[in-house]
């Protein structure tokens, strides 16, 4: 058959080499309005729910019977559920109607109302309600920090550079287990050269995690994941009290943390039940609140390509990210794996939690080249910083970064690298040449850098965890060593784990070692006029980008 070139043309964009499937509401291919979810119900008596969204206490799951426990509060649920799905919609884009309201109310929401409410509603409305729910007034964005050889110096580099460049909060893992400890630690000491305050995790199994935390080498954690149907629940090991268990854990060690969850994790992973997915995570969302975990990094996450293949599917993902903060959570709102080949997709489905603001826009930015993100890629990476930035000059939108200049990076590199250099000396730990340092100063990723010895690095990194190293150890290596200001930073983190004040929710940490959160930091958006608008200290930051030509350069005659 003769083809049309227009077509032959199309046929190659990038946007159809992604995975697209028509809806399949039995196995749970339906991002919402699934005729199998379930009408929206509840029954109190004695003020204790004895059905929700049609189904009789004795044939709960655990995770209606976590919802109903210790989600719901019966003293509202019949008000609540008594509001039609529209009126409840119109009130979250009312202005006039304030955040506390819808907050109170949302308590007595079942997980079916909950998605009736926002089948009501187009993406438009959403990133309106999202704007007036985001429970920190300032929004903020968080990283990630890896690489494929698990390098400790350029680690080290990267999250000074991230840090520079204004990210709160930085995320490492690991290509290989045992490496763990030291990606840990560099992440720790560059995030700390960077800037005072930035607040570290390093992903890993819970035990090491909560581990490395305890020891004053991370400051928070959020990988604890809970799912929206028993049966995937349960094939973890765990079930909604075991992970409410293991937040106090957290909690009590001074450790900020936040469960994950995302849309189309249950179809994932074979077990949707033939509901829709935004259903599903609406209950994970419910079982997040009912721990008592101050947040919640959703957005559908490492799943974003199931939601994405089906239609209204991004809107599922805005919606779950909308439903977090009416919980009244902080969200960390995903965009932190890539889903298309299309850069206008992706950057579309960026823009949902862009320009409304979310309390981490990202989930994790990629701080580093998208070749060495060992989460499988970002939406944004390293080579869209300028993008990034114009984006937030073009639409006067603070995405929580900054410009910064080409000699204040170098700068910020190579003393994040002659920091952990004197570090790992001081502790004797295998030791980084010149060679690595100079690498790791001037690298765009691990391409750039020379091979360590992976099997001393190795042996040295669970030596580390046997000897019991702390971040005191760490502090005193480095005020030793002359990097009196790093020591001081790294010490300002210890010493928030004591005060406990950055486990308020929506906490982050500024450059002077304030905490900023829901508490003192409050969203009171109200319309035009209210809420979060950029100072004029933050509107020149923003819009005086580096390749922006100044009236000077006209003056002088440059000009054409």
């Amino acid at each position: 058959m003769k083809r049309s070139k227009r077509f032959e043309v199309l046929d190659e964009r990038p946007v159809n080499q992604d995975g697209f499937i028509q809806e399949w509401p039995e196995v749970g291919l339906i991002a919402m309005e699934n005729p199998n979810d379930p009408k929206p119900s509840i029954q109190i008596k004695d003020g204790k729910v004895c059905e929700l969204d049609g189904k009789k206490r004795e044939d709960f799951d655990m995770i209606d019977q976590f919802i109903a426990d210790y989600y719901i509060d019966p003293t509202v649920a019949e008000e609540a559920m008594a509001i039609s799905d529209q009126a409840a919609a119109k009130m979250l884009c009312d202005v006039n109607c304030p955040r506390e309201t819808i907050v109170r109310l949302v308590k007595g929401f079942t997980p079916a109302k909950v998605v009736a409410i926002f089948n009501q509603m187009n993406v438009v409305e959403m990133m309106m309600a999202l704007q007036k729910m985001r429970a920190r007034k300032t929004p903020s964005n968080q990283c990630h920090i890896t690489n494929v050889a698990d390098n400790p110096v350029l680690i080290a580099a990267d999250g000074a550079e991230a840090a520079f460049r204004g990210f709160d909060e930085m995320e490492t893992t690991v290509g290989v287990v045992r490496y763990a400890p030291f990606n840990a630690l560099a992440l720790q000491v560059g995030g700390q050269v960077g800037r005072g305050g930035v607040l570290i995790q390093c992903a890993l199994e819970e035990a090491t995690e909560l581990l490395l935390g305890m020891r004053g080498i991370t400051a928070y954690a959020e990988t604890i994941s809970v799912y929206g149907t028993e049966q995937v629940f349960t094939d973890g090991d765990d079930t909604p009290w075991s992970k409410a268990f293991l937040a106090s854990a957290y909690a009590s060690r001074g450790l900020k943390m936040r469960f994950t969850s995302g849309t189309g994790s249950e179809v994932q992973m074979g077990y949707a039940e033939g509901k829709s997915m935004l259903y599903l995570e609406i209950r994970c969302i419910m079982l997040t609140k009912g721990a008592g975990v101050q947040g919640l990094q959703n957005g559908s996450i490492s799943c974003i390509g199931v939601p994405a293949a089906v239609p209204s599917g991004i809107r599922a993902v805005l919606a779950e990210n909308l439903f977090t903060t009416m919980a009244d959570l902080e969200v960390a709102s995903g965009n932190d794996q890539t889903f298309s080949h299309s850069p206008i997709r992706r950057c579309a489905r960026t823009m949902m939690q862009f320009l409304p603001g979310t309390d981490f826009i990202f989930s994790g930015y990629s701080g580093v080249p998208n070749y060495d993100n060992m989460f499988a890629g970002s939406n944004f990476d390293v080579d869209d910083y300028d993008d990034y930035l114009v984006l937030q000059r073009d639409l006067m939108v603070d995405g929580g970064l900054r410009p910064v200049t080409e000699e204040e990076v170098i700068a910020i590199r190579n003393k994040a690298a002659r920091a952990l250099q004197a570090v790992f000396k001081e502790l004797g730990f295998p030791e980084i040449t010149e060679e690595e340092v100079e690498a790791a100063t001037y690298a765009h990723g691990s391409k750039d850098m020379p091979h360590r010895n992976v099997v001393e690095d190795l042996k040295a990194a669970q030596d580390m965890l046997k000897r019991g190293i702390t971040g005191v150890d760490v502090v005193r290596a480095l005020a030793k060593n002359g990097f009196t200001d790093v020591a001081e930073n790294v010490l300002g983190m210890l010493r928030q784990r004591v005060s406990g004040d950055y486990l308020h929710t929506s906490s982050i940490v500024d450059k002077d070692f304030n905490v900023i959160s829901a508490v003192n930091d409050r969203n009171d958006y109200q319309g035009p006029g209210t809420g979060y608008r950029l100072n004029k200290e933050r509107w020149d930051e923003i819009k005086n980008i580096g390749s922006a030509l100044s009236p000077d350069y006209f003056d002088r005659g440059k000009g054409c």
